[in-house]
């Protein structure tokens, strides 16, 4: 038997909503499994990481596939995994959040369904960490978490840029920004108002994606909690940003912790990308730019 699973990009925070809110994108990896008797393990890699990500038991997707194996008390005999990966690593796009579901959603299957995806979903939140960006890449569209007496609720919110062309721009400069780092350097409290400000703003992003009120997402995605301290730190970024406004975007923020930029518009201009590239070169960094729109759908499994 051979299953295959799909899993997207995703951005989280959408500048306010801070380890709450996250959205999937239309850049997906597929990645297919097979299940063998040689006791061996093998992981063939296109795309993305190949040649830097491993390709036996140490690579992730294949560590999040026998967490569900021993999750259900199974043995595994073998796998062999083929990845062509379209999410770019380290990158503010979801990256580890699609390895992870990728890997336990394959093992599920294979496994003969011993879980449900609600404790799929749960299993890998709590693995991660933070639910931002496991909740859109497993549920899809614009997703918002609360932890509630220590277990994770995720909601899937009505998004009028699944039906009408919001259309989003990714700019990743070649610049390496780990997630570590990027949580290490926040403050471990925050004032009132900074609060107040992130929490006004996060109900104005939801409004305005269910709406597709580019003005009022423009005005509402902006940050206090995470996005000063992390923007300086990308050379170019702030100018990037700056860049993007004057090109015409309607709102631009960190995707996820960074490195790359998101900015919103109502229709695909390279001139918004563009501008934000050039940025980047005067500050000495080369960087990539992705035309996406977001996805309603999240991951898929098929039996081949």
């Amino acid at each position: 038997m051979k299953v295959l699973v799909k899993v997207p990009a995703t951005t989280a925070n959408l500048g306010p909503g801070f380890d709450a809110l996250g959205l999937a994108l239309n850049l997906w990896n597929e990645t297919e499994f097979v299940a063998t008797n040689d006791r061996k393990i093998e992981v063939a890699i296109e795309g993305e990481g190949a040649g830097i990500l491993p390709c036996d038991a140490n690579n992730s997707i294949v560590d999040s596939a026998l967490q569900i194996f021993d999750r259900a008390g199974k043995s595994c005999n073998g796998l062999r995994i083929r990845c062509l990966n379209r999410v770019p690593l380290g990158s503010g796009l979801g990256s580890s959040s699609a390895a992870l579901l990728t890997g336990m959603l394959g093992a599920n299957v294979l496994l003969g369904n011993p879980f449900t995806d609600e404790e799929i979903l749960k299993l890998a939140i709590e693995t991660e960490g933070h639910p931002d960006n496991v909740a859109p890449a497993m549920l899809g569209g614009l997703v918002a978490s609360i932890v509630y007496e220590d277990r994770v609720i995720s909601l899937k919110l009505p998004a009028r840029a699944n039906r009408s062309p919001i259309h989003v721009t990714i700019v990743l400069p070649d610049f390496d920004f780990p997630t570590k780092q990027a949580r290490a350097i926040l403050p471990k409290q925050v004032d009132r108002k900074d609060a107040i400000y992130n929490i006004s703003r996060a109900v104005l992003v939801t409004e305005a994606l269910r709406t597709g009120d580019l003005e009022l997402l423009g005005k509402a995605m902006s940050d206090a909690l995470h996005q000063p301290y992390r923007i300086p730190l990308i050379p170019g970024a702030q100018a990037a940003i700056d860049a993007a406004h004057h090109a015409g975007t309607a709102a631009v923020a960190l995707s996820g912790a960074g490195p790359s930029l998101i900015a919103f518009s109502s229709k695909e201009d390279p001139a918004v990308g563009l501008a934000m590239k050039r940025a980047f070169e005067q500050a000495g960094l080369q960087s990539r730019t992705f035309e996406l729109g977001t996805s309603y759908e999240g991951a898929e499994v098929t039996i081949i």
